[in-house]
């Protein structure tokens, strides 16, 4: 047995050996503020405090504590109702995206400012090291601190006041559906991602909720939804409930994919709430007797300036269901947004800075088993013999077998971790390429049949190559890159003898509704797939592994089962974004003018392959290959590849030609939006910049992606040792009509901190079909130290129709600092990550 003094509360726990504190708190006492994370103390998501120093509960020994230490989790941080200042902060400032990791961020700087009540900006980056955002949430989280130790955020009670997030319950209620699409739909310019349609519910107290298979993983979808919704229906944002990602009760989606949250599920909750505010006004007029465009909505009520009715005194007693055309038109071409009020937001955010956030990993269920995974050593491998009689001597642990798969579940995460240790399985290993035969090995193996994947020829490309007074030829590469989501995959399955529930962190809800329903052999209406928000996806948790996983031994156990991936596995086992060769050659004419283009991207995909500029002969194609790891969607897709080559190929032939490179991509440039985001970030930046060449650049790139245009300039210095510091990035971002504009900055911030990562040294390392840094100690992500001052302009365009904000900023960071380095040092570097090949060999 062991005390632990927690939350000022005294416990005794019955340790079991190779249990951590982690362990102890989650699984024994139910506090899942302290959170999985790496599981080496590299990350911080574990973090609590220890007689007030932060400490890394996931490498803590519980029985090297004292019975007087005092652990304090993020569940005890707040006192007699009040936030802790730096909750306050926290919540004050927006300073999180998931919110996954922030639990340990707010205990990290807790005992910061309890140590210095006045930290300088050094002070807070260097406590917080150890902490990873891998939502990029870093500015906001320095604001957040600078504000607690300034004293400017106030603490509030924990229960934000007033409002509500609830969804409604009274039988009363208006129902607004716009119904599934048709072929006959097929042609409409939105909804791609919505083909199920849309519902909206308006109940006897007035409250209102949106349904949507969409989910959130930190891209701030229901704030901006919850704003458009109640914006059209006059009301305040705290009356708005948006439900998400649930296969019983959400219309089918193909999912959270393609920054298509705004442009398709919320432009189709602001037609029903639009209908839903005409249906409520002609509903008062018919009571009252009046002409119908003398009532006017406002706060949730209608009035024609004599009377008022809140839409709940409406809806009570008359339930209606309203159906709405797909095309119906929107009232107005501006969205009529409202403010998200304090309530809602603040109910939100409270949540997740005090622990009462659960993610899928925090879910429990009673009499439910851990299960795990045995994996194979190398990938090509195949299972041929395993022995499980180790299994049967671990007390309620179950051992399953379906092929090559093979999967134990116990009663605690150690005994499930003993029952894998205990198989003896025996495998065929074979031949796999290693990371240094990556590009030959891409270029020997394309898939059958070998026609590019996707083509665009205009023009006589060869005639005009040969005749080009300058003709350049260059490859660019990029690497593997894994998503890090700080929440691995996660899944928790009942499964009974006719229907299953899987919840999960998954971006395709109903995509994973379908794999789990065939792997158990039932009908998918009787598989239902719940997805709370979870710990950040970034395109990599489209896929159903996990849930059939979890499934699979839940049926075979006849209990709840909660499958947790590893970091190692997560890092192994999940895909990755593909990896990059691209060919580029094209021709010039002395004065500036591009004649031909060709651009062949072998691997990586055709997202971004079109070039925005103005060539009157060019030949793009995307060249399928079989990857020899697996591969997949990932922020932005091959948009990042195919823009760092474009965009560093654009400045190579400006440097050539003696050319301003912003004069150059002017001339080409016919997208009226594309030009003024790149006008606008070379103003912000200040060009021309100083001549380069004495180890400080600044570099600038643009594209468009999702129908976003944005630009972003780089400034960075280069030390006589190659050491590279990039000072300062500046991003314009044009992305329509703009909803929620700190959920956008957020977003823009957080995609520029990832691009930095991918641009400088992430970067997947493998051999003979091993991964060689499995592990966040050897994967390297942006931290507090790798951060740039951000600078973020928003380009609003309230005319357009809002566009997805969570991927097109990731697309110029690489060819930006680039293209920057190329000023400061005179060497161009092709490659992604760059610090490879600039802190060795690089072309000049």
């Amino acid at each position: 047995m062991v005390k632990l003094n927690v939350n000022g509360r005294p416990h005794d726990v019955d340790m079991q050996a190779g249990n951590s504190l982690l362990d102890l708190l989650r699984e024994d006492l139910r506090l899942t503020g302290a959170k999985y994370g790496c599981g080496e103390g590299v990350c911080g998501a574990c973090t609590v405090l220890v007689n007030g120093a932060a400490t890394r509960a996931c490498t803590l020994d519980p029985a090297a504590l004292d019975d007087d230490d005092s652990i304090t989790t993020i569940e005890g941080l707040s006192r007699d109702g009040e936030l802790h200042p730096i909750q306050a902060a926290f919540v004050e400032k927006r300073a999180f995206q998931c919110g996954y990791c922030t639990p340990g961020m707010v205990l990290v700087a807790a005992a910061v400012l309890d140590r210095d009540p006045a930290p300088d900006d050094d002070t807070i980056r260097c406590a917080l090291e150890g902490n990873i955002c891998r939502c990029g949430g870093y500015p906001r989280v320095l604001e957040a601190v600078r504000s607690a130790a300034d004293g400017a955020a106030s603490a509030q009670g924990v229960t934000a006041p007033g409002g509500t997030s609830e969804a409604g319950t009274d039988e009363a209620q208006w129902t607004l559906v716009i119904p599934p699409t048709t072929e006959a739909d097929a042609g409409r310019d939105w909804g791609w991602s919505t083909p199920g349609g849309a519902r909206l519910v308006i109940d006897g107290r007035g409250r209102i909720t949106a349904f949507t298979g969409k989910v959130d993983a930190g891209q701030g979808n229901r704030a901006s939804i919850a704003r458009m919704v109640a914006g059209e229906l006059r009301t305040s944002t705290s009356m708005v409930h948006i439900a998400m990602g649930d296969t019983a009760s959400s219309p089918f989606d193909r999912g959270t994919v393609g920054s298509r949250s705004t442009p398709d599920a919320g432009h189709a909750l602001r037609l029903l709430a639009a209908a839903a505010r005409h249906e409520l006004c002609a509903e008062a007029a018919r009571r009252w007797h009046t002409a119908p465009d003398a009532v006017t909505p406002q706060d949730g009520a209608v009035g024609d300036g004599s009377r008022k009715s809140g839409y709940g005194d409406i809806v009570a007693g008359n339930p209606r269901t309203i159906t709405v055309g797909h095309d119906d038109p929107l009232p107005t071409a501006t969205p009529a947004l409202t403010d998200l009020d304090a309530d809602s937001l603040r109910t939100n955010l409270i949540a997740a800075v005090t622990g009462r956030k659960r993610f899928p990993s925090d879910l429990t269920l009673p009499e439910m088993l851990h299960g795990r995974v045995l994996r194979p050593p190398a990938y090509g491998a195949t299972l041929t013999t395993v022995d499980t009689t180790g299994v049967r001597r671990i007390p309620d642990a179950v051992v399953v077998r379906d092929g090559n798969f093979l999967a134990v579940a116990a009663p605690t995460r150690r005994a499930a971790d003993a029952a894998l240790q205990v198989l003896r399985p025996m495998w065929d290993l074979t031949d796999q390429p290693d990371e240094g035969e990556l590009e030959s090995y891409l270029r020997a193996h394309p898939p059958q049949p070998t026609a590019p994947a996707a083509c665009r020829e205009v023009g006589d490309v060869d005639t005009a190559g040969a005749d080009g007074d300058l003709r350049l030829a260059a490859t660019y590469t990029t690497a593997y890159v894994a998503h890090v989501p700080m929440e691995t995959r996660v899944a928790l399955a009942q499964v009974n003898s006719g229907d299953a529930t899987v919840w999960v962190g998954t971006q395709r809800p109903f995509a994973v509704r379908e794999t789990v329903a065939d792997a158990l052999g039932l009908p998918e209406d009787s598989v239902r797939i719940v997805v709370p928000d979870f710990g950040g996806g970034f395109g990599g948790k489209h896929t159903a592994d996990v849930a059939v996983e979890a499934a699979l031994l839940a049926r075979a156990a006849q209990r709840p089962v909660r499958l947790s991936w590893t970091r190692e596995e997560e890092l192994t086992w999940a895909y990755f974004r593909p990896a990059a060769v691209i060919d580029v050659r094209s021709a010039t004419s002395v004065d500036g003018r591009l004649e031909s283009w060709e651009f062949r991207n072998v691997n990586s995909g055709a997202a971004g392959l079109f070039t925005p500029y103005d060539v009157r002969h060019r030949r793009e194609r995307f060249q399928p290959a079989d990857s020899p790891l697996p591969q997949g969607s990932y922020r932005a897709l091959a948009a990042t590849a195919n823009n760092f080559a474009r965009e560093s190929h654009l400045d190579e032939i400006a440097v050539e030609l003696d050319l301003d490179p912003l004069d150059l991509r002017l001339r080409h440039l016919h997208d009226t939006r594309l030009k003024d985001t790149l006008t606008a970030v070379t103003e912000r930046i200040g060009w021309p910049p100083p001549a380069g060449r004495d180890g400080c650049g600044t570099g600038i790139a643009c594209g468009i992606e999702k129908d976003g245009r944005v630009a972003t300039a780089a400034e960075v210095v280069v030390d006589a040792d190659g050491m590279l510091r990039v000072l300062r990035i500046v991003t314009a971002f044009d992305c329509g009509a703009v909803v929620d504009p700190q959920g956008l900055r957020n977003q823009v911030t957080g995609a520029t901190i990832m691009g930095l990562g991918g641009a400088l040294f992430e970067a997947i390392h493998f051999e003979g079909g091993r991964i060689q840094n499995a592990s966040l100690a050897d994967y390297r992500v942006p931290r507090f130290s790798d951060l740039p001052t951000i600078e973020v302009v928003i380009v609003d365009r309230p005319d357009q129709p809002s566009a997805g904000a969570g991927e097109a900023p990731i697309i110029t960071v690489a060819p930006a600092i680039a293209n920057a380095v190329y000023r400061a040092t005179g060497r161009r570097i092709r490659q992604l990550p760059m610090l490879p090949g600039l802190n060795a060999s690089a072309s000049r």
